[in-house]
C-alpha cells in the first residue's frame, strides 16, 4: 500500500464557482488531479485529503462533490477544513460517504501498515491576537491530542500520519514551535500533511523534517495539482 494526499481541491459545491477566477494555473484543475491520481493510485492505496474539499454550505449539496472524489481509485480519509461550512454533523456525514471514503474527526483510521489522525487546527497566535482566536487554537489543540490518543491505542508500534488543514508551523515559530508541532512530536508522529496554503503563501510552507517530524505542504496548487507519495518508511 502506497500512501498520497493531495489537499484544498475546492469543488463547486452545486454551484458554478470556477477556480480560474484565482489564476489561470486553476482553469480545469479536478481534470488535471483526476488524471494524476489515476495515474499514480491503485484501489489498495491510501489517499489524504486534509481540508477545503467543496464549496457547498450544506452537506446534501456537498454530496455530488464527494461522489465525484470517490470515482477515483484508492481508499479516501478526508478531514475538515476552513471552507468545508457543509462539514456539521459527522454523524450525519458518515451516513452519507461513499463506500471506501472515511472522515477523521477526534479519532484515528487503522490503514493496516499505519494509523492516520488529525485535526483542521488553526491560525497561530501572534502578537495582537484575538481571544477568539486563542480560544480556537486551544480548542484545536485538544482535538489533536484526542486524534493523537486515538491512534496510539491502535498503533502499536506502526507508523502514525496525521493530517491538518492549517499549516502546524510557520518560518516565524520555528525557534519555539508550536502547541500542534509540541504534540506531533511528543507522539512520535512519522509525518504530517496539510494545505492552506497557496499563491505565494505557498514558499511559507514547511516542507522537512522538524523536531523528528516530517511536513508536507500539500494543497493542490503547491503540487502542480498532482498528488504527493507521503508513504512513510514501514519499520
Amino acid at each position: 500500500m502506497r500512501v498520497y494526499a493531495i489537499g484544498d481541491l475546492h469543488l463547486p459545491g452545486g454551484d458554478l464557482k470556477p477556480m480560474d477566477v484565482f489564476g489561470p494555473h486553476w482553469e480545469n484543475h479536478f481534470e488535471r488531479i483526476s488524471e494524476s491520481w489515476r495515474a499514480s493510485v491503485s484501489d489498495e492505496d491510501l489517499v489524504l485529503i486534509p481540508g477545503d474539499i467543496s464549496w457547498a454550505m450544506q452537506l446534501a449539496d456537498a454530496a455530488a462533490d464527494l461522489r465525484r472524489i470517490a470515482q477515483l481509485p484508492g481508499t479516501i480519509l478526508i478531514l475538515r477544513g476552513n471552507h468545508d461550512y457543509w462539514w456539521s454533523s459527522l454523524t450525519q456525514l458518515r451516513c452519507c460517504l461513499p463506500e471506501r471514503m472515511h472522515a477523521v474527526q477526534n479519532d484515528a483510521y487503522d490503514a493496516g501498515s499505519l494509523v492516520v489522525c488529525g485535526t483542521r487546527g488553526w491560525t497561530i497566535p501572534g502578537a495582537g491576537a484575538s481571544a477568539q482566536d486563542e480560544k480556537i487554537y486551544r480548542r484545536e489543540e485538544l482535538r489533536l491530542r484526542l486524534s493523537l490518543d486515538a491512534a496510539k491505542k491502535i498503533a502499536n508500534g506502526r507508523p502514525i500520519l496525521a493530517m491538518m488543514h492549517y499549516p502546524p508551523l510557520l518560518p516565524e515559530h520555528r525557534a519555539s514551535g508550536t502547541a500542534f508541532t509540541r504534540l506531533l512530536t511528543e507522539y512520535g508522529v512519522a509525518r504530517c500533511v496539510y494545505g492552506h496554503l497557496h499563491s505565494q503563501s505557498v514558499q511559507r510552507g514547511l516542507h522537512g523534517v522538524y523536531e523528528g517530524v516530517r511536513y508536507d505542504l500539500v494543497s493542490c496548487d503547491a503540487l502542480d495539482f498532482r498528488l504527493m507519495d507521503v508513504t512513510p518508511e514501514l519499520p
